[in-house]
């Protein structure tokens, strides 16, 4: 299994490609693609045929799967870019850390 620096729920930044400078939550994440769906980024239009009696077909805009690679998580209190760290804590628990600020994730 490959290890993703982003979780789902994440508010993240895309940082290259057509929609540069979005910022959205992670949907879902696929480690074994190293792939991310994030909300409102990535929309492409998919032909659907309507597959039950009653529910129609048609052209839907949906959300695409970008690189993992492609995204930075955003700074809880600067909203910006950030890396992510891992703090230990006195228990021996382990949280993710933003590496600008030092906030929480």
């Amino acid at each position: 299994m490959n290890k993703m620096h982003v979780k789902t729920g994440d508010t993240v930044i895309i940082i290259s490609g057509r929609d540069k400078g979005k910022k959205g939550k992670v949907l879902a994440v696929s480690p074994k693609e190293g792939k991310v769906i994030v909300e409102g980024c990535n929309i492409v239009t998919k032909h659907v045929k309507p597959r039950k009696m009653g529910q129609p077909g048609g052209i839907i805009k949906a959300e695409s799967a970008v690189y993992a690679c492609k995204v930075m998580i955003a700074d809880p209190e600067t909203g910006k870019p950030t890396r992510v760290g891992h703090k230990f804590l006195p228990d021996g628990g382990k949280i993710r850390v933003a590496k600008k600020s030092g906030a929480e994730l």
